[in-house]
This record gives C-alpha cells, sequence and structure tokens, in this order.
C-alpha cells in the first residue's frame, strides 16, 4: 500500500499480508507491558494513534527510493496536523533471503544510500540554519523543508533488541515534535533517564555512548541514526548531499 497509512480495523483488512505482518509485529512491540520499549514517546504516540505508517519494496531496488521520497514528503505535508507525538513508520518488504543473509554493515549502506538518495532527489533548498557538514554538532537530516530524527531497525540487530525488528523499517521523527518534547526541561530530564532505564533492561548491548541531546558541542545526530549491534560505530559519516 503505496502513501500514507493510518491504522485502524478496516485499513488492517486491506493490507497485503506482509504489510499486516509488519503492523501487528509493531503493535505488539509498542503495546509489549512485560518488557516496555524503551522509547516512551514513540509508545505514547503509538497509543494516541498519531503514528503514520508507509509501506514500500524491497530496500536493495532503486524503484523502492522514489517510494520513500514520496513518502516522506506525503507526510511532510500533513505532519503538523496530527499531533505532538507524531512519527513517520516506514517498513521495507524485505525478502527471506535479505533477512537470512545480511549483515549489520550491509542493512547501514543500504541506510545511508537511501539517506543521500533521498536528500538528492529533494526538491526543496536545505535550511540555511541546518549545516550541510553531518560533522557539525547542529546538523540534522532535512527534507521537504523539514528537519527529522532518523531511526533505523534491521532483523540483524539481535543484541540491541530496541534496533531489532523482522523487516528493516525506519522512524522518522519531526524536530519540532522533540522541540515540543523538551519544552520543559525537568520533563525531559526525567524521560530520559527513564528511556536509559527501559534501554539497559531491553538490550543486551550496553548503551551506546553516540546517544546525546541535539545542539550540544560534542554531539553528533548522524551516529545516532543507525546503531550497530555493538560499541562500534563509523568513524565518518557517509551521508552526503550534492548540492
Amino acid at each position: 500500500m503505496l502513501g500514507i497509512y493510518i491504522d485502524d480495523p478496516l485499513g488492517r483488512s486491506q493490507l497485503k499480508d506482509w504489510e499486516r505482518t509488519a503492523l501487528e509485529k509493531f503493535s505488539a512491540k509498542m503495546t509489549d507491558k512485560e518488557k516496555p520499549f524503551p522509547c516512551i514517546p514513540a509508545t505514547i504516540g503509538f497509543s494516541k494513534n498519531q503514528l503514520r505508517y508507509s509501506f514500500i519494496g524491497d530496500p536493495r531496488e532503486s524503484s523502492t527510493l522514489s517510494e520513500l521520497a514520496d513518502s516522506l514528503s506525503r507526510y511532510t505535508e500533513i505532519s503538523r496536523e496530527i499531533g505532538h507525538y507524531t512519527s513517520l513508520i516506514v517498513f521495507y518488504e524485505t525478502p527471506v533471503d535479505m533477512r537470512e543473509t545480511n549483515t549489520i554493515d550491509d542493512y547501514e549502506q543500504i541506510f545511508w544510500k537511501h539517506l543521500s538518495g533521498l536528500s538528492n532527489m529533494d526538491q526543496m533548498d536545505w535550511p540555511k540554519d541546518i549545516p550541510l557538514d553531518p560533522h557539525h554538532s547542529v546538523w540534522e537530516f532535512c527534507y521537504n523543508g523539514e528537519k527529522y530524527f532518523m531511526y533505523c531497525a534491521t532483523p540483524a540487530h539481535i543484541n540491541r533488541k530496541s534496533r531489532h525488528f523482522d523487516e528493516m523499517m525506519l522512524a522518522i521523527t519531526p524536530r519540532w515534535v522533540l522541540q515540543e518534547f523538551n519544552k520543559s526541561s525537568l520533563f525531559a530530564k526525567e524521560m530520559r533517564n527513564q528511556i536509559r532505564k527501559r534501554l539497559t533492561n531491553y538490550d543486551s548491548a550496553p548503551i551506546p555512548p553516540d546517544l546525546n541531546t541535539y545542539g550540544l558541542e560534542d554531539n553528533f545526530e548522524w551516529r545516532q541514526y543507525f546503531l550497530r549491534d555493538n560499541e562500534t560505530s563509523l568513524s565518518k559519516c557517509p551521508f552526503h548531499r550534492d548540492s
């Protein structure tokens, strides 16, 4: 189903089998009471039905990038009407052979290839207040004039279960959502502490040192977009925008 999907019982019945299965597994992850998902704002967004969904093709196919661009463009147009906990959840149709053989490195390469490709398809200018160099502390991914935080989950993540999903998946959150979340510094600090506690219980891998706060001099957003299954990380950001 191309485009933006709003979850409801009738709509689920019209999804393809793989789409419905992906959404059901995601729903189970967001509502698990015994092992709560670490990202509390995501679970709130799910409970308020403020998340929007997109189902796109095989991550290896060039046509899939166009589908991603179309979905994010549509979401950008409607996101501010949805609510303060909205994000776009993108499920890739990930073939069995890919799920069985692809490594973390393989998915990492696909992720950055898609992010660069997406940016180079962007019809709008890069926001003037955001540097093009991802090694700048206030850099973040931008598309269609909007600033976004990117999260990638893959079937290859085992130790870092907070980054595991049976299909390759993106969670794309507008910066204005995160700014709303951080309006109260005390609330935001307590929420971050709770998220870290949940991460400790959820993952067998230690909390990555790359998790940091946007805008701090020692923070680099790109390092948080794709976390590996161990404590290693890329030394240089692969993101590239042609202009």
